[in-house]
């Protein structure tokens, strides 16, 4: 027996592998049942090519077996096996994989899955592992051998005592450290869950000896242990099952128990794509958010698999941040079991799938919305944020994606609509799309600048999330009807002889506003208006910066000095406009407290903060004990 070195790779390649390229340690199972799915798949495709070769089926099958006293773990299989010389070239090389070499010495007709392409999924078991020992009997060769390793300073082979043709893996589990504890992958529970997320779609069975604890005798409450063979994945995936052969209540289930959810989905999308790049989908749309959605705890990504074999738990690659809430597997054929998440970044193929799956998704949206409008009005109670949020995000280069999907309450219809049923039943003088922003319809309703805008009979927009005045901004027009903000200073609503006339009361009243401007200073103008109707005051604002916008600012935690140009408006119709001109004329310290007054109204109507509540609470009960 010769000790050999790796054939072309370095102990500082070895190392690397096992760092960088997997830092989720607990894929080495994954790896190597994937590789004893391959060598399954190898004999049973000589089966049905070579009719020396006898097997069926049922006889192909992956084994565990765990020892924690000799911290033990044995992957086997009753697959093809491999000679000497392939022993050499397949695991003395890393990097070189019988599966990408077989994979490709097969024709178009012949093509069958093979999970492994890469090689260098066998060493990730030096993560856990302090020794290596494979023994295989090829079922071309009489002979069988032993390969062994403790990590990069090489291996030996040498020839075994193996009846059956197959291979058996061994790993000699590391002892625990501060950081890590090894032992428990030497628990039973631990491999089954491992199974589960990673194999569970492997196509042949993984069996297990398993304990179970079993009531033996009920009055002396009498427990014993009992061991059985378990098969412990389900082999076979909801969505490469014929769709006829799927029920509603099998992909609720599934949903359920894959993705924790205590209620079934909204919407269930299955897409199977073939072509450039071949992968199958089954999406869900949750009926809630799940309770950290809107958090930055909370991660996006669909569950990545490569015929069956899960590559990563979330891919967030596979989904624009607007279709976070999107729950699912992608399984492809195209991509590499053996990949990190630097190579998936870079992936032509990945990218292909993430352009298919958001054109997809948005097109089911867009179906729901028109032909199931009480469903998607639950959909977008729930996630219609995130889809105004993608509006406005990376400068609105998504805004055409999104702008018919997103909806707003109609001050008319009383209920949700889209941009394009507002533009529908638009008034045939009306060429702009009328909006006024607030906490809530409610308050909404109340504002002053609402009423001119109503009185025209004009429909409006309430929009009542912090998000909303920014999708509308980067939306700017929706068919040629740009958007305009009832607290805009200027709506073009009075006709020329409403113009006229407030026109001449603010020339002719110049100084009194003037004076006010410089008493309160945070407004840019005061002036007299006549689009109020029965409120005395109102805060307009002038410039891309809306006052819904400075609120939001304001509320960011890092001051952003983000302010909206301000006007403060006085309905010359008012009574409170005389009572002005009379105080600037006989009284001006009465003027100044009016000013300030008049401003803080007009501040809490807008919901914006008063700076100093205390004096302004003063100085109306000096005014109103007068």
């Amino acid at each position: 027996m010769e000790k050999k070195e790796f054939k072309s790779e370095s102990k500082r390649l070895l190392d690397l592998m096992i760092n960088s390229i997997y830092t989720n340690k607990d894929i080495f199972l994954r790896e190597l049942i994937s590789n004893a799915s391959d060598a399954l798949d190898k004999l049973y495709y000589r089966s049905l090519t070579d009719k020396k070769v006898k097997v069926k089926k049922e006889q192909l099958e992956i084994n565990i077996a765990l020892d924690k006293d000799k911290r033990l773990i044995t992957i086997s299989d009753t697959g093809c096996g491999m000679t000497k010389e392939e022993l050499e070239e397949n695991l003395g090389t890393i990097a070189k994989s019988g599966s990408l070499a077989f994979k490709e010495n097969m024709t178009k007709k012949e093509k069958i899955d093979i999970i492994g392409q890469f090689g260098v999924g066998f060493y990730s078991a030096f993560m856990v592992s302090d020794k290596i020992k494979v023994t295989t009997k090829s079922i071309d060769s009489p002979d069988s051998y032993t390969w062994e390793s403790e990590g990069v300073d090489g291996y030996t082979i040498k020839k075994a005592k193996k009846e059956d043709v197959g291979t058996e893996i061994v790993l000699t589990i590391k002892q625990d450290t501060e950081e890590e504890e090894y032992s428990k992958y030497l628990d039973e529970y631990e491999i089954k869950s491992l199974v589960k997320k990673y194999s569970d779609y492997i196509s042949f069975p993984i069996k297990m000896e398993v304990t179970h604890h079993e009531l033996v005798d009920e009055k002396k409450n009498k427990y014993e242990d009992k061991k059985e063979i378990e098969t412990l994945n389900s082999m076979i995936p909801i969505w490469k099952k014929n769709k006829k052969d799927v029920t509603d209540e099998d992909y609720n289930n599934f949903y359920m128990d894959k993705f924790n959810d205590y209620d079934k989905p909204l919407k269930v999308i299955s897409s199977a794509v073939e072509g450039m790049c071949s992968y199958k989908a089954l999406l869900f749309i949750p009926s809630h958010a799940p309770y950290d959605f809107y958090t930055q705890d909370y991660e996006k990504g669909l569950s990545l698999y490569t015929n069956g074999v899960m590559i990563m738990e979330k891919c967030a690659d596979l989904l624009p941040d607007y279709f976070s809430f999107v729950k699912g597997v992608v399984d492809s054929e195209d991509l590499s079991l053996n990949i990190s998440r630097e190579i998936l970044q870079e992936s032509h193929n990945l990218k292909l799938i993430a352009k298919n799956i958001e054109s997809k998704i948005r097109k089911e949206l867009e179906t729901m919305l028109k032909d199931d409008r009480e469903s998607y009005i639950s959909f977008f109670k729930t996630f219609g944020m995130q889809l105004k949020y993608g509006v406005y995000n990376n400068y609105g280069q998504d805004k055409d994606k999104l702008k018919d999907l997103i909806m707003f309450y109609s001050a008319k219809e009383e209920k949700l609509i889209t941009l394009s049923e507002y533009v529908k039943d638009m008034k045939k003088d009306q060429d702009v799309i009328y909006y006024a922003a607030g906490s809530s319809i409610e308050k909404i309703k109340d504002l002053p600048q609402v009423e001119q805008v109503k009185d025209k009979d004009y429909d409006i927009l309430y929009l009542t999330d912090y998000v909303d005045s920014f999708a509308v901004t980067a939306i700017s027009e929706y068919e040629g009807k740009k958007f305009v903000n009832v607290e805009s200073g200027d709506l073009d609503l009075e006709s020329d002889e409403e113009k006229e006339e407030v026109k001449k009361a603010n020339e002719g009243n110049s100084d009194l506003l003037k004076e006010m401007a410089d008493e309160i200073k945070e407004v840019s103008e005061v002036r007299f208006s006549n689009k109020l109707k029965s409120h005395p005051v109102c805060l307009t604002s002038k410039g891309d910066i809306s006052i819904e916008m400075q609120k939001v600012f304001d509320a960011m935690p890092n001051d952003m000095g983000i302010k909206a140009q301000t006007i403060l408006e006085i309905n010359e119709k008012h009574p409170i406009s005389e009572k002005l001109k009379k105080l600037y004329k006989d009284d001006k310290e009465e003027f100044k407290k009016y000013t300030k007054i008049l401003y803080s109204e007009a501040k809490m109507i807008a919901g914006l903060p008063i700076d100093d509540p205390t004096e302004i609470s003063r100085l109306i009960c000096e005014v109103i004990s007068k």
